[in-house]
């Protein structure tokens, strides 16, 4: 079945195709001149990850089942200039369809094409990159939230909203509580930053706490966990694996206090996670598709050059900014869920007593 995206053009097709013409020579050797001569840190700049890592990408995808000869009107599209169009599309917030497409000279199909395959390529990959820790890694990271006060920690969790254009179907479920249109990511990040769990594709709607009880997670949290623990914030209900804040209702103990204040500190490392992930990869400030199965992989795919780029020499110093909207109890069912079974209760009043 063919899929179409919509995209968000700032001039109708006839002025598209003008500008087209206008600009054809000055861009049609952008990849071949241009980005070859660029130094390896323009290229981190503009491209977000270092040229190894593209090259390595490019063999990988052109190896796949996903790249396939495109030998149609305007001739082939080498798996090389797929990764570089993709990974300047997916890293740069204003990069419209036009934009692109014009920038190297191709036709807004042919970039239509590319998004879905290295996209689809990419998010498939996640289980290969985006993986749980083993128990070495798990004692690793433990180390080091133990160093910072909280013992038996390894990661936290938390959802974010990346704004959409109107989705196809269903549109006013995707409508978030400031007013846009959003779909939900839940992700689980270490110490480091690496992400070790994502979910994505609830309408934005959603619940933090809903998304994560319909979440496969949810239902294998205590098996991944064993004696270890997830931070979570107050929109996430208390599990035995999953530490929340005691609700402040201005009779907490100085020890429920400090509890708070040290699961607060330690969970930080999630917001500097999404804080990362969309200023390297700005097309997750406001994505422009609406196919939301394409939205889901380009969403994924995202994630996973994330833990990539973990690895890439060439790190780069990032102002996090603030990158989503306080929890607020919306749903009273939720609200009734989020203080946790006895046993969930047990493990939080054990952590609090054996915290110094």
């Amino acid at each position: 079945m063919a899929v179409n995206y919509l995209f968000n053009v700032s001039s109708s097709e006839d002025e598209d195709l003008d500008f087209l013409g206008d600009i054809a020579t000055r861009n049609e050797n952008f990849l071949e001149e241009t980005v070859l001569n660029y130094s390896e840190e323009e290229f981190f700049s503009n491209f977000r990850v270092s040229r190894h890592v593209a090259t390595e990408l490019r063999d990988s995808f052109e190896g796949s089942e996903y790249y396939k000869n495109d030998s149609g009107q305007f001739g082939k599209i080498s798996a090389h200039n797929h990764i570089l169009i993709f990974l300047w599309f997916i890293g740069h917030e204003a990069a419209s369809f036009a934009d692109v497409s014009d920038r190297f000279n191709i036709t807004k199909s042919s970039l239509e094409r590319i998004i879905q395959r290295v996209s689809v390529f990419l998010s498939n990959l996640a289980p290969q990159v985006i993986v749980w820790p083993n128990a070495a890694e798990k004692l690793e990271i433990a180390e080091h939230f133990q160093a910072n006060g909280f013992p038996n920690i390894i990661g936290a969790i938390d959802g974010s909203h990346l704004k959409i254009d109107k989705p196809e179907n269903d549109p006013d479920s995707y409508i978030n509580r400031k007013g846009y249109y959003s779909v939900q990511m839940q992700v689980v990040c270490d110490h480091t930053l690496k992400i070790r769990d994502v979910f994505i594709g609830y309408p934005g709607s959603v619940h933090d706490s809903r998304v994560y009880r319909n979440s496969s997670l949810s239902q294998t949290l205590a098996e991944k966990c064993g004696q270890y623990f997830l931070l979570g914030d107050s929109g996430y209900p208390l599990c035995a694996n999953l530490l929340t804040p005691f609700k402040d209702r201005g009779q907490l103990t100085e020890e429920q206090t400090r509890y708070n204040v040290r699961l607060a500190r330690n969970r930080y490392v999630i917001e500097h996670c999404f804080g990362v992930l969309k200023q390297k990869f700005r097309q997750m400030y406001h994505i422009k598709l609406r196919k939301m199965e394409y939205i889901v992989h380009l969403i994924r795919a995202a994630c996973v050059l994330h833990n990539i780029a973990l690895a890439d020499e060439f790190l780069e110093e990032i102002e996090v900014l603030p990158v989503d909207m306080p929890h607020v109890i919306d749903d009273p069912d939720d609200e009734m869920d989020l203080d946790g079974d006895r046993d969930a209760q047990r493990a939080r009043n054990f952590v609090v007593n054996n915290l110094h």
